[in-house]
């Protein structure tokens, strides 16, 4: 990632340094997942689409840890095997808004909600920006090669209100406050990158 695209990673102290947190970011380009694997200071398990594990790339895929996940329906197995990694102390990544879009954080799934309630684990908002401005020359799927991409990590939080609650009106009101953050975080990292 720093040799193709040099991105400018900000805030990545924030991430703890030990324990289970989750990684929400925002998405708006194929290239964000990756960029954050090769950005990030803890190695990340991202929740994808089982789509993308087909041909070559699944075992790809499944040998550095990324977690299968069919979007049609509740998937039990990825929901106890994201579970898992944060049982582990280890960082789960998630797009929040559960495929590419405009990355503003506007519509959240509640998959996020549950995962930071559920496992304790606070969350670790990300902006990717750059990513999606321009298409490349050669790659036209693809950011033009050495087009700074920025990846600004922001303060973590708790999501769920400190009861433990876990009803559908706690999950409700947890993305409520979730939505909040990233909006706000990414409002920042706008201002602090320029973009």
């Amino acid at each position: 990632m720093y040799g193709l695209w040099r991105p400018r990673v900000l805030g990545a102290w924030r991430v703890p340094a030990a324990g289970p947190c989750i990684l929400a970011v925002n998405h708006t380009h194929n290239i964000d997942g990756p960029m954050l694997m090769g950005t990030a200071p803890r190695p990340v398990h991202f929740l994808i689409k089982k789509e993308a594990f087909t041909g070559p790339l699944g075992p790809f895929l499944r040998g550095i840890g990324q977690l299968e996940v069919d979007r049609t329906g509740t998937d039990r197995a990825a929901v106890t095997n994201a579970l898992d990694v944060l049982d582990r102390g280890e960082v789960l990544g998630i797009f929040p808004e559960g495929t590419r879009g405009e990355g503003d954080f506007a519509s959240l799934r509640a998959g996020l909600a549950y995962f930071a309630v559920r496992s304790g684990a606070p969350i670790v908002p990300v902006a990717v920006l750059g990513s999606a401005d321009r298409r490349g020359r050669l790659v036209r799927g693809l950011p033009p090669l050495r087009s700074g991409v920025d990846v600004v990590f922001g303060d973590p939080f708790d999501a769920g209100d400190g009861s433990g609650r876990r009803t559908r009106k706690a999950l409700d009101e947890a993305t409520v406050r979730i939505q909040e953050h990233l909006a706000a975080h990414l409002a920042d990292a706008k201002r602090l990158t320029g973009r």
